[in-house]
């Protein structure tokens, strides 16, 4: 597998610790119209105060079921969905307070891979169009550097040079996902954001799909958000796992930790529906009573607290706040550990 040229690209960061992104307090909320006029009548809190960092080279996970926010607070750090309040720093800089000219030179180090194969990709356009356009866009290259560029970034994802003349229909779905990897190295990020690239995927394919991200992280030293409602993929993929419910982290751990050790009930319930492969190794199953609530009308106090099972006084009324223990590892729970 050859190496892409690393092109010059950006502005210069203005830190370089061990963080290339660091998360506070993001909120997203969506308003919600009703009446004859129109008016705001409420709100849907999709992400609400959710504070994490990423360090460089490291695959940090983010996990929750369907509506949790994980994927809407992986958009409003890219700006691809405006954030209501919060701070991302990305490299020292603020990214949100950043000029529309100068948010256009950052997208190059920031980038993304959407969950649908399919529909990410303009079906009017040729592979090598939809791969080069954003070479054309930033001005790294034109013409016949830009077709020569595509190509190697083809033959980086495993498909072939010839494929650039093919249209996204002409592929499979594991085949479009490796479309849409390459548009997202073409300009050498720094950080790409996955958003649950493998969910739409046969079994067999995810998983070549995953050791394809693997690899190219080694080889260009990305770093990763992973977004996904899989488990077995995150314990997989990650070095760090965050986990949301209803719009909130209520846990971040290391991998190996989260899986061996969980703090946080919901965590805990999590990984008891993970299957074992190996029929004489028995887990208690927690089951969740009742439906996750809605997150235009949270609970008071602790928002898993009608689902708990551990559920006291405390957890109706006060909410847990996100706290940092001894070897890094946060939770956001009263009683636990």
């Amino acid at each position: 597998m050859s190496v892409v040229l690393k092109e010059e690209t950006g502005p210069a960061p203005a830190a370089q610790g061990d963080n290339l992104l660091e998360v506070v307090d993001l909120k997203k909320y969506f308003p919600i119209y009703g009446g004859v006029f129109s008016r705001v009548v409420g709100y849907n809190y999709a992400v609400d105060g959710v504070s994490f960092e990423v360090k460089r080279g490291e695959t940090f996970g983010l996990v929750g079921e369907s509506g949790c926010g994980k994927t809407t607070a992986g958009r409003a750090i890219l700006r691809l969905t405006p954030a209501t309040s919060g701070k991302v720093y990305f490299d020292g800089q603020d990214v949100f307070a950043l000029t529309p000219a100068q948010m256009r030179r950052l997208r190059r180090e920031m980038q993304i891979i959407f969950q649908d194969p399919y529909a990410s990709l303009n079906p009017r356009m040729t592979v090598g169009e939809i791969i080069g356009e954003p070479l054309e866009i930033h001005g790294v290259a034109r013409g016949a550097r830009k077709q020569e560029r595509v190509k190697e970034l083809l033959r980086v994802v495993g498909l072939q040079a010839s494929d650039a003349r093919r249209y996204p229909h002409e592929f499979s779905g594991g085949q479009r996902q490796r479309i849409g990897i390459a548009r997202a190295l073409a300009l050498n990020p720094k950080l790409i954001i996955c958003d649950e690239p493998v969910s739409a995927l046969d079994v067999s394919i995810q998983s070549q799909i995953l050791n394809l991200l693997d690899e190219l992280q080694e080889q260009f030293g990305l770093t990763y958000i992973f977004i996904a409602h899989g488990l077995h993929v995150i314990k997989h993929v990650s070095d760090r796992v965050g986990v949301m419910y209803l719009g909130k982290l209520v846990e971040v751990a290391a991998a190996d930790d989260l899986f061996a050790d969980p703090y946080h009930p919901y965590t805990e319930a999590l990984l008891s529906a993970i299957p074992i492969p190996n029929p004489e190794v028995r887990r208690e199953r927690i089951v969740l009573e009742g439906d996750v609530p809605s997150p235009i009308n949270p609970p008071p106090g602790c928002r898993f607290h009608t689902r708990c099972r551990y559920v006291q006084d405390r957890c109706r009324e006060e909410e847990p706040a996100l706290r940092r223990l001894e070897g890094g590892r946060q939770v956001a729970c009263h009683f636990r550990p």
